[in-house]
């Protein structure tokens, strides 16, 4: 019993491998034989005045639903329309200015095709995703994107598994060309994303979020940094010179590092102990730059300064 399951094991795992491997397959071999129709459909969505609407049936729709999903987030205003919906009231979602992406391995949908003459006599422009460039909805586009495979992951070649995936890949392609074209930037992807993780780091400033630093001279004894570092409760402490400028920093770990190398440190001041030239930020810094300056000098804290470059407050790595 116990080698039989362990062979039913081995067989699921040689399936799903494969699964990977003809998908993977099929999209390079689509990969390389893109051609200047991607161009074309490019360029219409990147002139399109009014929306890009995607529409198509079954598996096709919900690969439609992320596309839109994926254009919208990135720059270009999409949504999806149910192709039977359309029919009962939602043509009046699609105008002349819009663009219509059509979804349909065989390009002869009956409801998807269904649309298309209300699509040329609002003399809306069309893109069709099909995996037959022979069909109907191929022919009678202005651009047709093939995402024809050779067969589908399924072992009967019947749910459609590797076809929606080369759909969703095109998808996706179109989107980023569309964000190469624009210069779109993690700023403007954060404006669209504003409850997100990144868009909440790039839309949020540091002094938004920064603690109270506190800041002693730089001639303050060892005990006074050590008092300072607890009461501000960021195992940071800013040293400040006779004039008043940012000079370094002490952090728990200077601390440590002193006592495991003088052991007596009666004698030693801020100066003698302090990292010098700290890392620093503006106040309007926002937390992604901050995250990746971080990440970059291996740092847990940075001192924001204010416009006179005065410490102004901390960061700490966690806030980021």
């Amino acid at each position: 019993m116990e080698a039989q399951i362990h062979s039913d094991k081995d067989q699921s795992l040689e399936v799903a491998r494969n699964v990977f491997w003809e998908q993977a397959k099929s999209l390079q071999t689509i990969g390389e034989s893109l051609n200047g129709e991607v161009s074309l459909a490019v360029n219409l969505m990147h002139k399109c005045t009014g929306k890009v609407i995607i529409s198509g049936m079954g598996k096709s729709g919900i690969i439609g639903k992320k596309i839109a999903a994926t254009l919208a987030s990135t720059g270009t205003p999409s949504f999806f329309v149910h192709p039977g919906e359309a029919y009962h009231g939602d043509l009046g979602m699609i105008g002349a200015d819009d663009l219509v992406v059509l979804i349909s391995y065989s390009g002869e949908t009956d409801e998807v095709v269904k649309l298309l003459p209300y699509i040329r006599h609002i003399q809306a422009k069309s893109i069709a995703i099909t995996g037959n460039s022979d069909s109907t909805l191929a022919i009678a586009a202005d651009v047709h994107l093939d995402v024809s495979v050779e067969r589908e992951a399924c072992p009967n070649n019947l749910a459609p598994t590797t076809s929606t995936t080369a759909t969703l890949v095109m998808g996706d392609a179109l989107a980023v060309a569309l964000m190469d074209r624009r210069g779109f930037m993690p700023v403007d992807f954060a404006r669209f994303h504003p409850g997100g993780s990144l868009g909440r780091k790039l839309l949020t400033q540091v002094q938004e979020v920064m603690h109270p630093v506190p800041s002693i001279q730089e001639d303050a004894s060892f005990a006074n940094v050590v008092h300072q570092i607890s009461e501000g409760g960021k195992g940071i402490v800013c040293i400040l010179s006779q004039a008043g400028d940012l000079v370094g920093v002490v952090t728990d770990g200077d601390l440590r590092r002193a006592i495991e190398k003088h052991g007596n440190t009666e004698s030693l001041i801020a100066q003698d102990i302090m990292g010098k030239m700290p890392t620093t930020v503006p106040k309007g810094a926002n937390l992604y730059e901050c995250e990746g300056l971080m990440r970059e000098k291996r740092l847990t804290s940075l001192v924001v300064v204010n416009d006179q470059l005065k410490p102004a407050g901390v960061i700490k790595s966690f806030d980021a």
